[in-house]
């Protein structure tokens, strides 16, 4: 990947590539910005234009991924680069050579391995494994002893720490005296959907660069170049749904070109059918039956979906109400469901609509008690939709 072929972030793009070009690279970076915009590809082709063996004989801020270097940096197999996630303690404990490996450490390093093939399979994956404790003191101990090592072969090492809000206390302190004294040959980009919740004296000592969600537009013309074979319709829907959410898309996008309709789709369905019964007054039971089994059913991320799901078909519904001639809808396919719901709920009030339910996500996304939170959600959004609010 090349820098041309980052999507979307232009400025942050050509601030670093102009740094680089100069010679004047931060000696630590934070990305901030939201989950899925694609922060960790920028930090990862940053590292390759300062390891690519192509950009260095020509002092060029581009990598040419094609060379070794760019290939180890794509394999996660470079020698210059560490990438840094949260990961389970079993697996940075001390084990003796001759001992047979013990069987968590085997089921603990199957699902390491897994996590890695998914981040190369899908670059806007940010891997995070269920059992861990955050990032832990023992990966920034790693760190302390590679940094002491000049990097082979010229170039830089690179430290790049994927979610940095998860440092645990003695992690973050440890990294905070490697800042202070950070070594030449070493370059920190630590990546933050959450930047509130690094430590301030991290922050203070990092050049801050924001990125924001990734447009329709971009996304789409992503979804052109990577999955040709997609139709235009379906990239219309998918990178709308997505709502700059690049992990999430390529998820879909991936689903789509295996045949499979994705999970979104199914449950934007749902989210829709959700919505019929809660609005149909003879369908009470079936409504608190269906809240019930998706709170069982779907994890926190899926309910995330749903709403969101549901927030792009009443964005829909608002702009062709405003202007019944609005062609650039999320959810194209669903005209007729759009026109029969202006039609059906004419006092409704879609701007609360849509605030009830960004509300509803970002509590889900805070961990907040789902049943709680869609249970209070229903009774504000039937309000809000019948005009009685």
């Amino acid at each position: 990947m090349a820098w041309d072929s980052i999507t979307g972030h232009n400025l942050q793009v050509n601030i670093l590539r102009a740094s680089s070009k100069a010679g004047r690279l931060a000696h630590a970076y934070l990305f901030t910005g939201p989950a899925g915009s694609g922060k960790e590809t920028v930090a990862l082709e940053l590292a390759k234009s300062i390891n690519c063996n192509t950009a260095i004989s020509k002092n060029s801020p581009e990598a040419c991924g094609t060379c070794d270097s760019c290939q180890q940096i794509d394999g996660f197999l470079h020698p210059n680069i560490e990438y840094v996630f949260p990961v389970e303690s079993i697996l940075l404990e001390r084990t003796d050579p001759g001992k047979t490996e013990n069987k968590r450490l085997a089921e603990a390093k199957e699902r390491y391995d897994a996590l890695i093939a998914r981040k190369k399979k899908n670059p806007y994956f940010s891997p995070s494994m269920e059992r861990s404790m955050g990032i832990l003191s023992e990966q920034i101990s790693d760190l302390q002893h590679k940094a002491s090592f000049m990097p082979p072969g010229g170039g830089k090492k690179v430290f790049i720490l994927s979610q940095a809000e998860k440092l645990n206390p003695s992690a973050a302190n440890k990294l905070l005296k490697l800042l202070e004294e950070p070594p030449e040959h070493v370059l920190f980009i630590l990546i933050s959907s959450r930047p509130e919740s690094v430590l301030p004296t991290i922050r203070s000592r990092c050049q801050i660069l924001k990125f924001s969600k990734v447009s329709p537009t971009d996304a789409e013309a992503w979804l052109a170049r990577t999955y040709p074979d997609i139709d235009i319709s379906a990239r219309q829907v998918l990178a709308r749904m997505t709502r700059g959410n690049l992990e999430r898309l390529a998820d879909l996008a991936e689903s789509y070109n295996d045949g499979i309709q994705p999970e979104a789709l199914v449950l934007r369905t749902r989210a829709v059918n959700f919505l019929r019964f809660l609005m149909t007054p003879a369908k009470l039971q079936e409504t608190l039956k269906e809240l019930d089994e998706l709170v069982k059913n779907l994890s926190r991320k899926e309910l995330v979906i749903l709403l969101s799901s549901l927030l792009l078909f009443f964005q829909d519904i608002n702009r062709r109400r405003i202007d019944p001639g609005w062609q650039e809808l999320n959810n194209p396919d669903m005209e007729t469901a759009i026109m029969r719901f202006i039609s059906s709920f004419p006092a409704a009030d879609f701007y609360e609509v849509s605030n009830a339910t960004e509300k509803a996500i970002h509590a889900l996304q805070r961990n907040a008690n789902p049943l709680l939170t869609l249970a209070g959600y229903s009774v504000e959004l039937k309000n809000f939709l019948t005009g009685h609010a």
